[in-house]
């Protein structure tokens, strides 16, 4: 998607329960400090210009309500998202065990989308390509927030690598008050997205019949059609 000026714009929403550091993760990101006070947010849409592998590109980034009752507003929210940040706080087994609930919500909104992401494995879409299925996974990155907080820690680094195993998608641990892995939780989206983009272009260049590849048109046979329609009988 090309944002204003033609730059390259990416989507990403960032999931999860309250209180788990959405909101800090992506003011880390955006605007470079760290929010010490929890004010539960509804809806905040933050854009930043940033060069991935020395690709310029721009990011917008939806942090978005953890709260069960803003469950009909999410479905907006994944609606318009391209790729997606799950995240718990380490320090909170509950907010681990709903990231199940939001990643069942990705899958339900994006499966009512036509031609979007849906079928296949968890959180995919089949594209036929030369007369196979290629299953295409929605990018997806499994954030455990506050590991600076390794003396509250109820939840491992072991758990958060198998749940992202079962939910076919990246893991890493952060935090966004010591800035530590918050560029690369939200760049390693990009870099799936991006691939994707790639990918996607290059099978519908290759899926577009070519003039040189139409069947020629015998030369012959259409003169002697022509000479044949031509002839006059006088009686």
């Amino acid at each position: 998607m090309a944002g204003k000026g033609g730059m390259t714009m990416y989507k990403l929403v960032v999931l999860g329960d309250g209180g788990v550091g959405k909101t800090a993760l992506t003011i880390q990101l955006c605007l470079n400090h760290f929010v010490e006070t929890y004010d539960p947010t509804i809806e905040d849409s933050y854009r930043k210009q940033v060069v991935i592998d020395g690709q310029s590109c721009m990011l917008e980034v939806l942090d978005t309500a953890g709260q069960e009752e803003y469950t009909a507003l999410r479905d907006q929210w994944i609606r318009d998202g391209e790729g997606f940040l799950l995240v718990y706080s380490i320090s909170s087994r509950s907010s681990f065990t709903r990231i199940k609930k939001f990643h069942q919500q990705i899958q339900r909104v994006k499966d009512s989308i036509p031609g979007a992401y849906g079928g296949g494995s968890p959180l995919s879409t089949p594209v036929l390509s030369s007369g196979r299925d290629i299953t295409v996974p929605i990018p997806i990155m499994l954030v455990g927030n506050k590991c600076d907080r390794a003396t509250e820690r109820e939840v491992s680094p072991h758990e958060g690598m198998e749940l992202a195993r079962e939910l076919e998608c990246q893991f890493v641990e952060a935090s966004a008050k010591n800035c530590v892995n918050v560029e690369k939780a939200f760049y390693d989206v990009v870099r799936q997205l991006r691939k994707q983009r790639q990918s996607n272009s290059s099978r519908s260049k290759v899926q577009r019949p070519r003039r040189e590849d139409a069947p020629l048109r015998d030369k012959n046979v259409d003169k002697d059609r022509y000479q044949k329609k031509s002839k006059c009988i006088i009686l």
